[in-house]
């Protein structure tokens, strides 16, 4: 599978400090259980507030995924395949 990632940049620099539990990142399971799913590595950390628009070149799926700018940021992604279109 191949997916287009594209960091969309909030312009704004984090505020908050980061979760102290997550100091190198989170890897997100939105795939719910599906039996097909893709796992995405994601560019790691963000440079600031904003947030991943992640197409899926194979089947079209897309999903947003927001950045805060700081180490407990996603460095991947695991969502639900759609199958072929």
């Amino acid at each position: 599978m191949t997916h287009r990632i594209t960091w969309i940049d909030g312009k704004a620099e984090p505020r908050n400090k980061p979760n102290p539990r997550y100091p190198f990142g989170i890897d997100l399971d939105m795939a719910k259980g599906a039996e097909r799913a893709c796992q995405i590595a994601l560019p790691y950390p963000a440079k600031r507030i904003g947030y991943y628009d992640i197409e899926c070149e194979t089947c079209g799926l897309r999903v947003a995924i927001s950045t805060a700018g700081r180490v407990d940021d996603p460095r991947s992604a695991r969502v639900a395949c759609r199958g072929k279109q």
